[in-house]
């Protein structure tokens, strides 16, 4: 048997396991038994991934906002495999060992100001989770057992547990599982570009910062601050497509939760650990939370990992007595993924990341306006190595996409045609219709133009597919 017949044999192999038993996670099932198949992933190297066919593709998403520090890093493997051999799992549950111990003082001296405590998890839904359950106890706690409402943006993702998804800001992500956890209360976001369409009576991007800002306090006195624990922001809004913050905003925002004894949540499951350029995003931004939730690129995802990194004043009513928290996962601070983590972070500094996407991210962001040179190319928008690309029917007008348009454009043809032209990234409608770019931490112009020049040529046959 040939190699190329070898090929095709395990792959007919793998598509027909996958469309028997494999469910994937937020993708039509259909795709496996009314199409060719699932693309099959089998290799990575530094910003590169090769499918089962040995066809090569830059990873333009670092796997799902993961592989920050890049594919096929030895060290990394290596570390899991050490960690492996002396001690492949021990539970935190009243009892600790010295990978989440080192770990948990690295955080802590990474983290801004006092954020000092860290509660591990296994990923972002989770650190969420934590970070909900937490507020409320906390508030109890200190004798304000009221404040159990949560305030977060329109659109916004942050998780799929009950909790972290009454949290999340997208309505048909939720109808299916209702009725969820009560308390959460919702925004608008920070989308400029479409800053109209959410009541702002016009003016510049600052002025726009601090009303959708006050529409936070305006929230917190509707429900009653006495009723309200926390409020759960990104630093750039994922979903809708990579809504940086406004001059102003973040500042506006802490004064609003001091000003009503709220608890401010940076989610950075995807902001931390360079994608902004710092280790946490907050401090891009300049603001101080109360906790941060993060996940994804602590370990450029050789391991599973996650947490929320808590301030003193949080923790303070847990530190003595008989008071615990009753909360924790079987698999949260896995003595392998601690590992892997501490390594992960020796490369960021070793290599100098954070500084390397500070440095570039103004050189990636104007190759990607040049695009706006495009028809169907309404608004490039983002910070550090994220950005997202809104197309549009009108840029004249900003009219986008119906439904039914969207479901052609994105599905039938943008997703599988940058796919097809070697480029891995997102066509995402939740929202307006938009292309996401988060590759690893590691590339610079030679990448940034390749993936300008692949974008160029397939939105450019999309346009004339309308």
């Amino acid at each position: 048997m040939s190699s190329d017949t070898q090929i095709n044999h395990d792959q007919a192999d793998l598509q027909a396991k996958a469309r028997d038993h494999l469910w994937m996670h937020f993708a039509r099932q259909s795709v496996m038994t009314e199409g060719p198949g699932v693309p099959i992933i089998v290799r990575g190297d530094g910003h590169h991934i090769w499918d089962a066919a040995g066809k090569r593709y830059i990873d333009g998403l670092a796997g799902l906002f993961v592989v920050n520090a890049g594919h096929g890093r030895r060290r990394l493997a290596q570390a899991a495999a050490a960690q492996a051999e002396q001690l492949a799992f021990f539970p935190i549950w009243s009892y600790a060992h010295p990978a989440a111990i080192e770990l948990a003082d690295r955080l802590a001296d990474l983290a801004p100001g006092d954020l000092n405590h860290v509660f591990f998890s296994t990923g972002g839904g989770e650190a969420v989770e934590t970070a909900f359950k937490l507020a409320k106890h906390y508030w109890k706690l200190v004798g304000r057992p009221l404040k159990h409402k949560v305030i977060s943006r329109a659109i916004a993702y942050h998780g799929t547990p009950q909790g972290a998804l009454a949290i999340t800001g997208l309505p048909g992500m939720k109808s299916m599982f209702e009725p969820v956890t009560p308390g959460g209360f919702r925004v608008p976001n920070t989308n400029y570009y479409r800053a109209a369409e959410m009541g702002f009576p016009g003016g510049t991007e600052e002025e726009f910062g601090l009303w959708a800002a006050n529409r936070i306090e305006e929230m917190i006195l509707f429900e009653g601050p006495e009723t309200v624990a926390a409020v759960f922001l990104e630093p750039v809004q994922n979903s809708g497509g990579c809504f940086p913050p406004p001059p102003g905003y973040f500042a506006r925002v802490r004064e609003i939760c001091d000003t009503y004894d709220v608890l401010l949540v940076s989610d950075e499951v995807i902001c931390a650990f360079g994608r902004i350029g710092e280790y946490f995003a907050s401090d891009a931004f300049g603001y101080q939370p109360d906790m941060i939730t993060f996940a994804k690129g602590v370990t450029s995802g050789y391991s599973p990992a996650g947490g929320t990194i808590v301030s003193d004043r949080v923790y303070e009513p847990f530190a003595t007595g008989t008071t615990s928290f009753p909360h924790g996962y079987t698999f949260g601070g896995h003595p392998v993924s601690a590992a892997v983590a501490l390594e992960n972070l020796a490369i960021f500094e070793e290599e100098g990341l954070n500084a390397h996407v500070r440095e570039n991210s103004p050189r990636f962001r104007a190759t990607l306006e040049k695009l706006s040179d495009l028809p169907i190319v309404g608004d490039v928008r983002g910070a550090g190595y994220f950005f997202g690309i809104e197309l549009v029917k009108d840029k004249a007008t900003r009219e986008t996409f119906d439904e039914d348009e969207s479901e052609r454009l994105l599905r039938g043809f943008l997703s599988k045609a940058l796919f097809d032209a070697g480029l891995y990234c997102r066509a995402d409608d939740r929202g307006d219709p938009v292309i996401q770019l988060a590759p690893p931490l590691t590339i610079g112009q030679t990448q940034f133009d390749e993936i300008e020049q692949i974008l160029r040529g397939v939105l450019s046959e999309a346009w004339t597919r309308l």
